[in-house]
């Protein structure tokens, strides 16, 4: 007789984390996790000791996939401070099926301190990196401030405006704002 098939751990954080973008952290239930996997909760409790050290561990791999991996591919491929502002931006521009969840864990960081310091720590680590690249095209360091600024707010604000833009679609629009940061 074979052993059985335990779901993957891997497969529970990546369920964690489209329920939190549908649903926000309170969608993120054991219960409703095995359901959408096909599978009884008893696995879940095979690799975790419960909820809160999934939320963490889906928080880990938010910051690995929004912040360690981007920052690694922008590098990997080299390029002036232009080209990787330019790499950078056309991440964020993919990262669309991420976003979801990235306000949602902005939400969250609203009611939740341990969340919110966290978010702040990822928050900074985006922005000091920005402006490391930001330094390579101007060296006034308050206009590497505002830049930065900018940036971040159109990756995460964008999301919430709703306006046209005429002949241009969305995405011609933020690719302009972008290229009119870097310039």
């Amino acid at each position: 007789m074979a052993a059985p098939t335990r779901t993957p751990r891997s497969s529970w954080v990546e369920q964690g984390l489209r329920a939190l973008g549908v649903g926000g952290p309170d969608a993120v239930r054991v219960e409703a996790l095995a359901q959408a996997l096909g599978v009884t909760k008893g696995g879940f409790y095979w690799h975790f000791d419960g909820r809160p050290a999934l939320l963490e561990e889906m928080l880990d791999t938010w910051e690995q996939v929004g912040v360690d991996a981007v920052i690694e591919k922008v590098e990997s491929e080299g390029g002036d401070a232009r080209t990787k502002l330019r790499r950078l931006c056309e991440i964020a521009v993919e990262f669309d099926d991420m976003v979801a969840i990235e306000l949602a864990i902005r939400e969250w960081a609203r009611r939740d301190d341990a969340v919110a310091k966290r978010l702040k720590r990822i928050d900074d680590r985006r922005m000091d990196y920005m402006r490391g690249l930001f330094a390579g095209v101007t060296d006034d360091v308050e206009d590497v401030e505002c830049r930065c600024l900018l940036a971040f707010s159109l990756f995460v604000a964008n999301h919430y405006v709703v306006a046209e833009h005429g002949e241009r679609s969305r995405g011609e629009v933020l690719w302009a704002a972008g290229e009119h940061l870097i310039r």
